[in-house]
């Protein structure tokens, strides 16, 4: 019987070049989105994919996702976590960030996990599955896209550290932190021209000389899933380096 995988934030990006490799290897994936119907619809179609829409922030979707999924395929072996949400604030700015915006990005990013997890808990357990949960280099660097987001990751690994004690010895909990990946989101957020300067500033620091790609990390997540079998409780860098930069 084929193993069943949940990817929130399934139709882009990461997520997407996640949901494509593991259908790839067999396995049945469900792609979790919040807005985006016709894409992840698309997406799904191509990769006979199951498309779900929710939203990870409000925990009655979560569960509403586990049930349809359990509905159709009876298990849960993976669960990747990889919605998330930001905004652009420099890190100098601290008015630009107000207690209402570290909320919504902490509901998606830390919450949204954690509610998955909990929907999830009793499948995966009974599968001995797995789960990875996306973070970012910025929990490490606190740099990123602004200081909320570089605090909800750092939040969700010590999350992921304490499920994975609580989860073990059923459940593996591991953590894969990309650095810049130049994805749809980014490119919404700084255009085309924007975003390739960002990536080209990020390559020159980073001593791989080069930022990782979608597929860099959906490698990174497939390889916790599948194999890592005596693995949790650990982070997973696919950054280039950027975390071993020299700050000189």
């Amino acid at each position: 019987m084929s193993k069943v995988a949940i990817v929130t934030g399934g139709s882009s990006g990461m997520g997407e070049a996640t949901a494509r490799l593991l259908a790839s290897k067999g396995w049945n994936v469900a792609i979790v989105f919040s807005k985006n119907k016709k894409q992840a619809d698309d997406v799904a179609r191509q990769c006979g994919a199951l498309a779900i829409q929710g939203n990870v922030a409000e925990d009655g979707d979560c569960r509403k996702v586990a049930r349809e999924v359990l509905a159709k395929w009876g298990r849960i072996d993976g669960l990747v976590n990889n919605a998330g949400t930001t905004k652009f604030v420099g890190h100098k700015d601290l008015e630009g960030l107000s207690a209402t915006d570290f909320e919504a990005i902490f509901r998606v990013n830390l919450i949204g996990p954690f509610q998955m997890i909990r929907a999830c808990e009793k499948a995966l357990r009974e599968a001995k599955g797995s789960i990875v949960n996306i973070s970012s280099v910025a929990h490490l660097l606190g740099t990123g896209s602004s200081i909320a987001y570089a605090a909800s990751k750092a939040a969700l690994n010590t999350m992921s550290f304490s499920l994975a004690r609580a989860l073990g010895p059923d459940v593996r909990v591991n953590i894969v932190s990309p650095g810049y990946v130049r994805t749809p989101w980014q490119i919404a957020a700084k255009g085309e021209e924007g975003s390739r300067e960002d990536e080209q500033r990020y390559a020159a620091k980073a001593p791989l000389g080069a930022a990782a790609e979608a597929g860099d990390v959906a490698e990174a997540i497939a390889f916790l899933l599948e194999g890592a079998r005596r693995v949790t409780g650990e982070i997973l860098y696919v950054d280039g380096g950027m975390h071993i930069a020299s700050p000189r």
